[in-house]
């Protein structure tokens, strides 16, 4: 349990925070929302120790354990496995089971567990990091972008892993479908401010937008009366006979207050410029090979057609070739073998995370941007400048002064800038906020030419994949269909989901055991198979369906409740004109009722949404056994 108290920070005379006060309750999981620079991070900071508060306090119980990823990368062991043992708790050091199904589930190899850390890249090493924190069970887990270094079965993995979490945890990361499928809660940095509601990101932000639509609507009419009462006292000032009045309205004033309009937080809005393309097929290739390794190759005689408007991403776990492909198709690698044939009015923008040495470093972002085409002028590179979060005196900083990720921003900002028929983009939500990539979401998405996109963000996938190229197996294919379908149709092999943080060595001290009597399986026949699936699906459904309706029924309520309120707040502030004082009583008491009902409803959702998704995965496991067995 975590409890903050009138907590101030400030950097440079800049307020972060002002006086915020929250609570993290046992077993609450917190999703942390905010732009980049609104305090996230530091938050998590002061959290630690690792930033003090101006003013304030937070507190935790004795003995409360929390745990923190650190970038810091700093290792001890000769193995992977031993290092992450180091995080286990007293009493259990030598459970070496519990970190070997966690670094399995991160992508880790059983040769990768027995190599030294250091022969690995910077990203598997900050995922060693965070395997010693969850395997350390603290009770309050701090996790800040996790997903950064991981590839789409880790992070379907993590996410299972964390819907799972018996304690505390506090979440930042820009996937809001990851957010929303983990938290119970959502703990909002707005206007310096903390807000923290029960529910996802989609009802954190409709709550601000519809308190701050009131709020807007009082100021104005407040305004409004404000602007009367001067102008009867201007008027009627000098008149000795209204004296009394003039001071009643004067005192009326004094007690009115001003309410301040609210600072406007930018909206980030882009788009991706277009060139009309003059064909039906924008490239494809035959017979395409390549490797780095002779005996282990990546792409072997790949096949594929692109045709102009193809929404088609490319998924796979890392390391098996999905930026290779997408270079090859940019023409950044030739082919080793096979061909890749380009439709000759084809005009291609490629985004790479690794591509920064184009970049000049004694330019600011504002020129950066500003050379990347001829006809972009000084406005239009401000304007993508705020839409890749350079604002003001930003869009001014040098290159070489950048971060990493502020310098892939300026990659993303110089195609933004560029006009082209096909976009090549690789993992482009990495290092933006939440905000961003609902932004970068909606630029892609009407875009007007071709998207070939490599990304982990199931967001993206499911909102915008219609053909996808997978890597599975050491094999490379296209598969016709949505995300959802692959899903569905093929599925992910091997995904290692487990059931509970807390039961964790106990299930693989029974796979163990299970193992060590070296019992015989016995192979199902084909017919014997079908007819056991058919009972799972027949089950899940009598199950599932109750469930299903359950959720529409109170999904069906409480957009009946939020239409009713909609209709009093219109009533509200036409009774308020009105000066209708005994009708505005009647109107606010409605207009709680129906936010209490729309609050319990909520809650109940959460309550019977978490138990449909646990049945969902209880009868995937079965299906999932039933196939391997």
């Amino acid at each position: 349990m975590v409890n903050v108290e009138n907590l101030y920070k400030s950097f440079g005379g800049q307020f972060l925070f002002e006086g915020i006060n929250f609570k993290i309750n046992p077993r609450e999981r917190v999703g942390l929302v905010g732009q980049n620079g609104h305090g996230k991070t530091t938050l998590f900071r002061l959290i630690v120790d690792e930033e003090l508060p101006d003013d304030g306090s937070i507190t935790f119980p004795r003995h409360y354990r929390i745990g923190y990823v650190r970038q810091h990368l700093e290792f001890s062991e000769d193995t992977v496995l031993k290092e992450g043992m180091k995080g286990l708790p007293e009493g259990e050091r030598n459970h070496y089971w519990k970190v070997e199904k966690i670094l399995a589930g991160l992508g880790f190899s059983q040769e990768e567990m027995n190599r030294h850390p250091e022969e690995f890249s910077g990203g598997y090493q900050v995922r060693l990091n965070l395997v010693k924190i969850l395997v350390s069970e603290p009770d309050l887990l701090l996790l800040d972008e996790p997903t950064n270094y991981l590839d789409i079965t880790s992070i379907r993995w993590i996410e299972q892993f964390l819907i799972n979490w018996p304690h505390e945890l506090m979440l930042i990361t820009h996937d809001r479908s990851l957010m929303d499928k983990i938290v119970t809660h959502i703990l909002g940095i707005h206007h310096r401010k903390i807000r923290k509601i029960s529910g996802n990101t989609e009802k954190f932000y409709a709550q601000i937008a519809y308190e701050e639509e009131i709020y807007e609507k009082t100021r104005i009419n407040s305004e409004k009366r404000r602007k009367e009462i001067e102008l009867f006292i201007n008027r009627f000032r000098a008149k000795a006979r209204l004296a009394n009045l003039v001071q009643s309205r004067i005192k009326t004033l004094d007690k009115m207050g001003k309410r301040e309009k609210l600072e406007r937080i930018p909206c980030l809005e882009f788009s991706f410029r277009n060139i009309p393309f003059p064909g039906k097929q924008i490239l494809n290739t035959k017979n395409l090979s390549f490797s780095y390794n002779p005996e282990k190759p990546l792409i072997k005689n790949l096949d594929i057609n692109i045709m102009a408007g193809d929404r088609v991403c490319i998924i796979g776990k890392n390391g098996k070739g999905k930026t290779t492909l997408l270079r090859l198709l940019a023409k950044e690698l030739a082919p080793q073998n096979g061909k890749i044939t380009c439709h000759p009015g084809l005009v291609k923008g490629f985004f790479e995370q690794t591509n920064l040495k184009s970049l000049v470093e004694t330019r600011t972002v504002e020129e950066e941007i500003l050379y990347s085409f001829p006809d972009v002028n000084r406005q239009l590179a401000r304007n993508i400048c705020g839409a890749m979060m350079f604002q003001g005196d930003d869009a001014l900083k040098k290159i070489e002064v950048l971060s990493g990720g502020e310098k892939s921003r300026v990659m993303l900002g110089k195609l933004l800038a560029t006009p082209v028929n096909l976009l090549l983009l690789d993992e482009p939500t990495n290092h933006l906020d939440m905000e961003s990539c609902d932004a970068l979401l909606a630029a892609i998405d009407s875009f007007e030419g071709t998207i070939i996109m490599v990304t982990h963000n199931e967001m993206f996938l499911n909102a915008l994949a219609k053909r996808i190229i997978v890597f599975q197996n050491d094999q490379v294919y296209m598969f016709e269909g949505s995300y959802q379908d692959f899903l569905e149709k093929n599925g992910w092999e091997n995904e290692n989901l487990i059931s509970s943080p807390g039961d964790l060595s106990e299930q693989i001290k029974s796979a163990q055991k299970e193992s060590g009597e070296k019992k015989a399986s016995i192979k199902l026949s084909k017919k014997e198979a079908r007819r056991r699936r058919s009972e799972i699906n027949t089950e899940r459904a009598k199950v599932l369906t109750p469930l299903e309706q359950h959720i529409l029924k109170i999904e069906n309520n409480i957009e009946l409740h939020e239409k009713k309120l909609n209709e009093l707040n219109e009533d509200m502030v036409t009774a308020s004109q009105a000066k209708q004082g005994a009708r505005i009583a009647r109107l606010s008491k409605s207009v709680h009722d129906h936010q209490s009902s729309i609050a319990s409803l909520y809650d109940e959702l959460e309550d019977i949404t978490g138990a449909f998704e646990e049945q969902k995965a209880i009868f995937k496991n079965r299906i999932d056994k039933l196939e391997h067995s």
